[in-house]
């Protein structure tokens, strides 16, 4: 399969295209950069400065999306949350427009998303569920709107809702085990928001799976079958880094500490994921501590 990933350069790009290299696919990364991970052909674009290159998707067969400005790391000012938005959809209508221009080009549109499309609820919410009223969902739905132009050309488009991400190498991972060896690793708020977590491996392997099986099309929830509240993962946090993680945060100074990005620390995403289950993916970490285990296992400096 020829394949290009948009964003190929970031945390999830690299294992995928790594992954999609180790099958024998060949790999056009897309990054603002240029750089190419594991042996990718790279393919410098910035979609703040210019359309698509002309020609670049001639005859492949899929793209990837997972280009966007990080969620994390940075209180939601009016500028950043100008920037999570625009850079999806800038991304994302430049790429629908260069697969329109494409002599035979890619047949398969795998964009991400986000489980923050359904908002914060605490009961189960399989891929039916309608998108709910907070930034972030309204982000993912205008995100997922421009991802389905190309429905329109006849491709198949399959909106990947990624859960919360545990890798070593960045994300929420790093950012909660450093809080954890620092004794600051406690729940936050009362700790009984759900968490829709997922490890990086699976991410890869769902993303994969949405590639290569043709009935699967529209809403993906990319995440563990066993949704924890928060308190959980901060204790099993606790356990594996040795770390005492019980005493709370509360949730006004978690709003002093974040801001608006607080309305996603303390929101509860129980999300099933029904439709891959249904396809027959069987997740390499459905429960978390072995996908914790796993993934701080290869984080020398943290575990």
């Amino acid at each position: 399969m020829r394949v290009a990933v948009l964003g190929g350069t970031g945390l999830i790009g690299r294992r995928l295209t790594a992954a999609l290299r180790a099958r024998g696919d060949e790999v056009t990364v897309i990054s603002r950069g240029g750089g190419a991970p594991a042996g990718g052909r790279p393919l410098p674009w910035d979609p703040a400065a210019g359309p698509f290159p002309a020609g670049e998707l001639d005859g492949l067969d899929a793209a990837v999306n997972l280009a966007g400005e990080p969620v994390l790391g940075r209180p939601w000012t009016p500028e950043v949350r100008a920037a999570i938005r625009e850079s999806r959809l800038r991304a994302t209508n430049g790429l629908v427009a260069a697969m329109a221009a494409a002599a035979d080009g890619p047949r398969t549109l795998v964009s991400a998303s986000a489980v923050g499309y359904y908002g914060s609820r605490p009961d189960p919410v399989d891929e039916a569920a309608p998108r709910g009223s907070s930034f972030l969902a309204g982000v993912c739905a205008d995100w997922e709107q421009a991802a389905r132009g190309a429905e329109g050309l006849g491709a198949r488009v399959v909106l990947a809702r990624i859960g919360a991400v545990l890798a070593r190498e960045g994300g929420a991972l790093p950012l909660a085990a450093a809080a954890t060896l620092a004794f600051l690793g406690g729940p936050l708020g009362d700790g009984l928001q759900w968490i829709a977590w997922v490890g990086a491996g699976d991410v890869v392997g769902l993303l994969l799976h949405a590639l290569d099986d043709p009935a699967i099309s529209g809403p993906l929830n990319v995440a563990a079958p066993a949704p924890v509240r928060q308190w959980e993962l901060a204790a099993a946090l606790g356990l594996l880094l040795m770390r005492p993680a019980v005493a709370p945060i509360p949730a006004p100074l978690v709003r002093l500490a974040a801001g608006g990005m607080a309305d996603l620390l303390l929101a509860s995403h129980r999300v099933v994921p029904a439709r891959a289950l249904a396809a027959g993916y069987r997740f390499r970490h459905p429960t978390l501590l072995p996908a914790l285990r796993a993934e701080l296992a290869g984080a020398p400096a943290l575990a």
